[in-house]
């Protein structure tokens, strides 16, 4: 979608180094609390999830050293938000996770800039005004698809996270997402070459947000974003591809 937004050509180090970047990233996140702690059961799913993360660290590694020299040292940049965020290098605070009410941001950050700025700073283009109004938007989006998240998962997070649920509640999370739309959609008007078919796409967009906001509940399977939640951001590209080939 950066790559159509800003009329980039087709840059397959920075997808390729993206994407398997992107699994190693999780896969840390995930499991190394586990294995630092000596408490996880090497099951054969677990030793394959080692090995994909050691092949998709191998082809990041590679294709790293194929990406512009900027774009590397951003790259590392969000490299070292992520260490902070899994690591307990401050011993006496632990790790950014367990920072009450940070981690909504990092992760919102992390995923706004890898997807935009890299390939921005990698095809040679400058950080626009239009660029920038994106990032604010695709922080925004994260941090509304997160919220929808903090929603499901409230029976589960452990009180010291204080979530945005924890803090507010339920009825309030939802109204502060539904309220956060609101910016999200017309930021889109700010940009200096807007377009109509966008606006309807985001239209359609933020409606299907509310709702997902609306029905949210902690009562919900973990599958009503596991699934549902994780696929908007397909389904938002899915408009796009659709609207500008037919």
């Amino acid at each position: 979608m950066t790559f159509h937004f800003f009329h980039i050509a087709y840059d397959e180090p920075m997808i390729l180094f993206a994407f398997f970047g992107t699994i190693v990233g999780y896969n840390f996140v995930k499991y190394e609390a586990l294995v630092r702690a000596e408490k996880v059961r090497w099951s054969r799913q677990l030793k394959g999830i080692v090995v994909v993360s050691v092949v998709s660290f191998a082809v990041a590694g590679y294709y790293f050293f194929h990406l512009e020299r900027i774009t590397q040292l951003v790259a590392i940049g969000f490299l070292a938000l992520t260490l902070l965020y899994t690591l307990p290098v401050f011993p006496k605070i632990g790790n950014a996770r367990n920072w009450a009410g940070v981690k909504i941001y990092i992760v919102a950050f992390c995923w706004a800039g890898i997807t935009l700025f890299l390939p921005i700073l990698n095809a040679g283009l400058t950080l626009s005004h239009d660029v920038w109004l994106k990032f604010c938007q695709r922080f925004l989006l994260i941090i509304i698809l997160i919220l929808i998240f903090e929603i499901i998962d409230l029976k589960n997070d452990d009180l010291s996270l204080q979530t945005v649920p924890q803090k507010l509640g339920v009825a309030k999370t939802k109204i502060l997402n539904l309220f956060l739309l609101i910016p999200f959609y017309f930021l889109e008007f700010l940009k200096s070459d807007f377009q109509v078919q966008q606006l309807w796409i985001n239209l359609v967009l933020v409606v299907v947000i509310a709702l997902f906001t609306v029905f949210s509940s902690p009562k919900r399977s973990n599958y009503y974003t596991d699934f549902w939640v994780e696929s908007i951001p397909i389904f938002w590209w899915f408009m796009v591809f659709y609207a500008e080939n037919m």
